[in-house]
């Protein structure tokens, strides 16, 4: 019998998009012989993942675990909605955001390297369930929170399952203060950051460029202005921009005549200890992802009936 190589098995994954023990599966059954091995998969509809993988995948879902006070959410990205609806896939997402808590992982070509249950890894689970569902799919992105002492609170808007939906929120609240009292505050800002989609914490969590790109905006709009002058507008148009993009700053949804800053120092006296807000993390399924045109499935179809 020929030895396989874990080269081997790279190789073929590479060719076909198949998982690993899918892979090392068909090379022992062809003896090492690689072509073989590529046609040994096609006959089993496991190398149907390398076909896909071009297709844009901007539906799936955005899955959420806590335990304790660790929190991490995932997006796990589809062809269509439809599939979001399947068992196997929504058992993928949730069982991806449960190795990324366990592990601690938030980088997500890391994350494709852990152990995934059941055996392979993460990568090998999502190419076998591209297989067998029959669309592309990708992780495409996790985050995760934790604090000493305090609770990561979450919410899922539009859940289809418990911890799976098309928004994941967690928060982190930093306090030694009554657990209740916490993840009751916890969850209304999970809601918050939801409905308000905040890109920072507070002013100094702002990306700098994006800082910098917005002071020039202020001064292009005031320019002709005297210097003195100018600062003065720029300084308070930041604080106006700062209450619109930063989480701290904007205005509570559950109570608007407060800050959400102002809503955390007040939770002390609830929670019996301070109470700091560190920090959260927010995944709108498929932002940012460019979906292009519908495809023409009348064109398509009759592509291949010339074929």
């Amino acid at each position: 019998m020929a030895t396989i190589s874990a080269a081997l098995v790279k190789d073929l994954r590479e060719k076909t998009g198949a998982g690993m023990m899918d892979c090392k599966g068909a090379l022992t059954e062809t003896n090492g012989d690689i072509e073989a091995a590529v046609d040994w998969l096609r006959k089993k509809g496991l190398s149907k993942a390398a076909k896909k993988s071009g297709r844009i995948a901007a539906e799936g879902l955005v899955a959420v675990a806590v335990s304790g006070v660790r929190g991490v959410v995932v997006e796990v990205n589809s062809e269509t909605d439809f599939v979001a609806r399947n068992e196997e896939f929504q058992a993928l997402a949730r069982s991806i955001s449960l190795v990324a808590l366990e592990t601690g992982e938030s980088d997500v070509e890391k994350l494709k390297n852990h152990h995934y249950p059941g055996g392979g890894t993460v990568a090998d689970a999502i190419a076998n369930s591209i297989a067998t569902i029959g669309e592309n799919m990708t992780l495409r992105r996790v985050a995760n929170l934790s604090v000493a002492h305090g609770v990561i609170a979450q919410y899922v808007h539009n859940a289809i399952a418990d911890g799976l939906g098309k928004i994941g929120v967690i928060v982190a609240l930093e306090s030694t203060g009554a657990q209740a009292a916490l993840a009751d505050l916890g969850r209304k800002i999970a809601m918050h950051v939801a409905a308000a989609s905040p890109v920072a914490l507070d002013a100094a969590a702002v990306d700098p460029a994006v800082l910098e790109r917005e002071k020039n905006v202020l001064r292009d709009k005031n320019a002709g202005k005297p210097a003195n002058v100018l600062e003065k507008i720029v300084e308070s148009g930041l604080k106006t921009y700062y209450k619109e993009v930063c989480l701290v700053d904007q205005a509570f949804i559950h109570e608007p005549s407060k800050s959400v800053g102002q809503i955390v120092a007040e939770a002390a006296k609830a929670a019996g200890a301070p109470v700091a807000l560190k920090g959260f993390a927010r995944f709108a399924l498929g932002e940012g992802i460019e979906k292009g045109e519908e495809p023409d499935f009348a064109a398509e179809v009759a592509s291949m009936s010339k074929g």
